[in-house]
């Protein structure tokens, strides 16, 4: 086939068993955002935050600190105590009401930049020259990068967001309360028949123990939803591919009267989602008899802890009230992994995602790093010359039936072959997205080398933005856009240059092909690499590009694949390739164990 890809025969479902760990994972995310151009940023807004959340923490204790003189006053019924109390409230709610709003409004713009961060090192990484086409042939790894790039990526942001801060402040808040309830516990004299005793920190241990045991039974029963969450989100992708790819491809569906067909393959892909979230339920429902339960003895647990103490007379209502102010802060701040367990293991999951396509996009720059490599040189006399060349790929090896080829500028040659001989295969490697092999490759120096593959790329936006893509910073002017509309017959355009339209639906098929030659004709490269264009336009089209390429373009040179036919003397001659099935090979090679490889230490 000669659109072989990478490792044909290894489309394994790698993400299961793809897992480099998860300090791995971490230190990868850490790496990219301390590269990225908003890390000063984010080191400002992580700073703002820890300041606001100190200052609420420390306007916690004081409201802690106000518990007992207002319950007091009501144990009293000291009206003046009380409305001053009230009036102290007032006061210290309307910080912490600041500090409140102030703090979520720093909590988004982390959120913002962390998923600004994440996601432009991510297409940075996978539009790096040949790595997305690279990941596109590397198997089951190299499917729906989309979706890990925006959807997880975004997930990603607001799970660290939410539980970093989370842990933050629960750590703040621990610290500063476990001292104020050691205090407190100071106090607290337990009586059993003549004997009396304390116990150092007693209301801190029995929260230690309470939530600590909480803890650990939570992970227990919620530990599996990492590999569910994982499981869910491939599924998810899968789903939504499908449902694109139909949507593309609806035409062809309709004509073949193929909608039962596709509504089975959806169907069955429904079914898979539907049964990874009946996974991830049961194990929700279970967790929720862990959690909820701890909930709702939470709410007289410090009550029963300090009942002894208040019963026998030796703290007073306001004193108890305020144990129990400062146990809750104690014991929701250990509480904090108990009510995150499950948001805990779906940021697992989304980094275990988000790390292993950034992993698998570094790895396929050594992917097959042990074979021999083509050479790629540039040629002093401008021309394109090929020596000794040899593409391999797992089916086989393609040679040319001339082993020193070499076009002149302005020649044009035909390069014919059967199918599977490796038109495609050897069509990328001129590329250069395709290196593996023995030989030579000389490319003409300083020229502009055009590539036209059998279905030519229409980028979204107007028809100018469409015609001089790739941009190479010269703006031509409208009246060359016309010349090149006009040389393929698509003067009718000419009026639309400005006009925003999805192109590839409102265009017939031969005027898709047609835009992509007048693409040419807008450029003039000096070289125009095309892969069977040809062979799929209608007579009138096929002259019309032929009398551009006699016209326009009368001294580029062309290398052109496709299969043998009488072209009215448009080459200057013909070179046939072949594939040997029984020469070298590619090795196959795992790129799971690449990515390993080269996966942070």
């Amino acid at each position: 086939m000669s659109g072989q890809s990478f490792t044909q025969a290894n489309r394994e479902p790698l993400a299961p068993d793809f897992d480099a760990g998860f300090f791995s994972h971490f230190k990868m995310a850490r790496q990219a955002l301390a590269a990225s151009p908003v890390r000063r940023t984010l080191v400002w807004l992580s700073l703002s935050i820890l300041a606001v959340i100190i200052a609420t923490s420390a306007g916690q204790i004081v409201l802690n600190r106000w518990n007992k003189p207002f319950y007091d006053a009501l144990e009293n019924r000291d009206l003046d105590a009380f409305l001053h109390q009230l009036m102290i409230f007032a006061a210290i709610a309307g910080c912490l009401l600041v500090l409140n709003v102030g703090q979520q409004w720093l909590n988004q713009m982390i959120r913002l930049k962390l998923r600004e961060g994440l996601t432009l090192d991510l297409i940075t990484e996978w539009l790096r020259p040949g790595r997305a086409f690279r990941l596109a042939n590397a198997g089951a790894v190299g499917v729906n990068p989309d979706q890990r790039m925006q959807q997880d990526a975004g997930h990603l942001a607001d799970l660290t967001t939410d539980l970093g801060i989370g842990l933050l402040q629960a750590s703040i808040l621990l610290v500063s309360f476990v001292g104020v309830l050691w205090s407190l516990s100071s106090g607290f004299v337990f009586h059993v028949g003549e004997s009396s005793f304390s116990i150092p920190g007693y209301m801190v241990w029995a929260a230690i123990i309470y939530a600590g045991s909480a803890s650990f039974l939570s992970w227990l029963v919620g530990r599996p939803l990492i590999a569910q969450n994982s499981d869910r989100y491939s599924r998810e992708a899968e789903l939504r591919f499908s449902m694109v790819r139909i949507n593309q491809n609806i035409d062809a569906i309709s004509l073949a009267r193929g909608e039962a067909d596709e509504k089975q393959r959806l169907e069955r892909d429904l079914k898979s989602v539907l049964t990874s979230l009946r996974r991830i339920f049961a194990t929700q429902i279970n967790l929720g008899w862990v959690t909820d339960g701890y909930g709702w003895f939470t709410v007289v647990a410090p009550i029963l802890v300090a009942a002894p103490v208040y019963f026998a007379g030796d703290i007073s209502f306001g004193g108890l009230m305020m144990a129990v102010s400062a146990f809750n802060q104690v014991h929701a701040s250990l509480r904090w992994f108990i009510n995150n367990v499950g948001a805990i293991a779906d940021w697992r999951a989304t980094l275990m995602r988000v790390g292993m396509i950034r992993s698998v996009l570094v790895a396929t720059d050594v992917l097959h790093e042990g074979e021999d490599r083509i050479e790629v040189s540039e040629s002093r006399d401008g021309s394109l010359a090929l020596d000794n060349l040899e593409i391999v790929s797992p089916s086989g090896c393609t040679r040319l039936s001339e082993p020193h080829l070499r076009v002149r500028p302005g020649e044009r040659v035909l390069i014919v072959g059967e199918a599977g001989a490796g038109k495609t295969l050897l069509f990328r490697a001129l590329a250069g997205l395709w290196p593996w092999g023995k030989g030579r490759i000389e490319l003409p120096a300083g020229k502009q080398v055009a590539f036209l593959p059998r279905v030519s790329y229409l980028p979204p936006g107007t028809l100018r933005d469409v015609l001089r893509y790739p941009s190479n910073g010269r703006e031509p002017a409208d009246a060359e856009f016309t010349a090149a509309l006009g040389a393929v017959g698509l003067e009718r355009l000419g009026p639309s240059l400005d006009r925003v339209a999805a192109w590839n639906d409102e265009l017939s098929s031969d005027e898709l092909r047609l835009v992509a030659f007048a693409r040419l004709a807008l450029h003039k490269p000096d070289w125009v690499i095309i892969d069977e264009a040809f062979d799929t336009l209608d007579v009138a089209a096929h002259e019309r590009v032929r009398a551009m390429f006699d016209g326009q373009l009368a001294d580029t040179g062309v290398v052109y694949f496709g299969p043998a036919r009488n072209d009215g003397g448009l080459f200057d001659r013909t070179v046939h390739l072949a594939k040997d099935k029984q020469g070298p090979a590619l090795k196959r090679v795992r790129i799971k164990d690449v990515a390993k490889a080269v996966a942070p230490a």
